[in-house]
């Protein structure tokens, strides 16, 4: 069963365009704090704040080496947000189709021929 704490903390992170951002940018490779601030135009407070809440739902690993910081992509490979949103997919699905056979089968205009 999905925890909905790990949901939230995925959407959370996922939800400002920073962060998404940010995590674009590390597909790229590794980067290190400075790096990340300098290419989001942000202060080191304000990149490290990003950091913290993509850390937090395991999309993004960071360690110290000497006095750098580097980040690379984490082992959240959003499984369990996919698995979420494809049930949440089907549902919406199967009641769309639902409605197409009610309205076709209850449409007054049809003749049994367009049947």
């Amino acid at each position: 069963m999905i925890q909905h704490s790990d949901l939230d903390a995925t959407f959370a992170a996922l939800s400002d365009s920073t962060r998404r951002g940010i995590l674009e940018h590390l597909t790229r490779g590794a980067a290190t704090v400075s790096e990340l601030a300098e290419s989001f135009e942000m202060t080191l407070t304000g990149i490290k704040k990003h950091l913290a809440l993509l850390e937090a739902a395991g999309m993004v690993v960071s360690e110290k080496r000497g006095r750098v910081r580097f980040c690379r992509l984490g082992t959240n490979p959003l499984r369990q947000e996919l698995d979420w949103m494809l049930g949440y997919h089907r549902e919406v699905e199967a009641r769309l189709d639902r409605l197409e056979a009610f309205l076709e089968n209850d449409d007054p205009n049809r003749t049994e021929k367009d049947r």
